[in-house]
């Protein structure tokens, strides 16, 4: 039986990705020692997804509560499933910009250090195995923020005359600008995954991520944006908007379409250290503030916020991404989620009673 082996298992990516390809018969071997709640204390502990793949995934999928900066033991797991190791997917990551500023030792070494780990691992047991590696746009650092950027009523836009009006594409430098120290360890592991694809010729991809969401995500203040601000107003916790007036706008990519673009990479590998941007695109994307709109709706009733200007360092005014490389290579990849109404809901309603005893 083939396996596919997924670091950070018990987080968003991880649980769709081990959910999906146990669906279509491998077996999975996630990676995953809860290293988000140290990062974000219990209400980031993924602990209870563990329990969940477990349970329904059975004999399919074999936890180990491995850190990744741990090459020997990466190199024990690799090397007792080489010979069938066929997909790996990193999408273990510290993920959270003030955090990372907080301990810089252990955001690079997580980040940039473990993906190096499994680069290697990767190079000495299964070299033919496809390398997917859950990047981020925040390798542009703010690069974003240069664009000739228009304030509206709810949202920050950009002049429908440029080149990026449709997103922003993998053209865009990640050179001479400000990142935060967390974008900086991603852009570290991201050049390492190219690199390995181009030097070694091995086939190795970077998904620079706009925001991944969706139900199974443990967001938290730091991190996790639309499925906090949907557990806020699930909880009555209030909700604090960080700085740009909140008229900040991302695009919003549900985690299960993010896991078919990775099959779609998978079923069709290119050689060489491919890079793609992945998001939500013109079709999803949203402001704070319209997120706030959306929320109340949702939950027929009022969200308590507040605001402080005080932004985040390098963080992005307006991120839109644009899909015209991944589905250009890859026509046949549509996604389910289609509009960010459709993620909210979906969080929404797979989690009344998960949150229902945090009221």
């Amino acid at each position: 039986m083939s396996v596919v082996v997924i670091t950070g298992s018990t987080g968003l990516i991880g649980t769709e990705a081990a959910e999906f390809y146990a669906g279509l018969g491998y077996r999975v071997v996630g990676i995953d020692n809860n290293m988000r709640q140290i990062f974000f204390g219990p209400e980031g502990s993924t602990d209870w997804n563990r329990r969940r793949l477990t349970e329904t995934l059975g004999t399919k999928y074999t936890h180990y509560s491995v850190d990744i900066r741990d090459g020997r033991q990466l190199n024990r797991i690799f090397s007792e499933y080489m010979e069938d190791i066929a997909l790996i997917i990193h999408a273990a990551a510290q993920p959270s910009h003030d955090w990372a500023a907080r301990e810089p030792l252990t955001d690079f070494g997580v980040n940039a250090g473990g993906t190096l780990n499994l680069l290697e691992a990767m190079r000495h047991y299964c070299p033919e195995a496809v390398f997917i590696f859950t990047s981020t746009n925040k390798v542009y650092g703010d690069q974003p923020n240069n664009l000739p950027l228009v304030e509206l009523n709810t949202r920050w836009e950009i002049d429908p005359a440029h080149r990026y009006h449709n997103g922003i594409a993998e053209s865009m430098s990640v050179d001479q600008c400000m990142h935060s120290l967390f974008g900086a360890s991603k852009l570290a592991a991201d050049v390492l995954v190219q690199e390995y694809g181009r030097y070694f010729n091995f086939k190795t991809v970077c998904f620079r991520g706009g925001v991944l969401s969706g139900s199974r995500q443990s967001g938290v203040r730091l991190h996790g944006f639309i499925n906090y601000l949907m557990k806020c107003a699930m909880t009555g916790t209030p909700y604090t908007i960080l700085g740009y007036k909140g008229k900040k706008v991302r695009d919003v990519i549900h985690a299960e379409d993010v896991v078919t673009a990775f099959h779609a990479f998978f079923t069709k590998p290119r050689r060489g250290g491919e890079v793609y941007n992945l998001g939500g695109g013109r079709a999803s994307n949203v402001s704070v503030l319209e997120a706030i709109t959306l929320v109340e709706e949702i939950m027929g009733k009022r969200l308590a916020h507040t605001y402080t200007d005080q932004n985040r360092a390098g963080d992005h005014v307006w991120y839109i991404t644009d899909l015209s490389k991944f589905t250009t290579h890859f026509p046949e990849w549509q996604m389910k989620y289609s509009s960010i109404r459709m993620i909210m809901e979906d969080i929404y309603e797979k989690n009344k009673v998960r949150w229902r005893d945090l009221r």
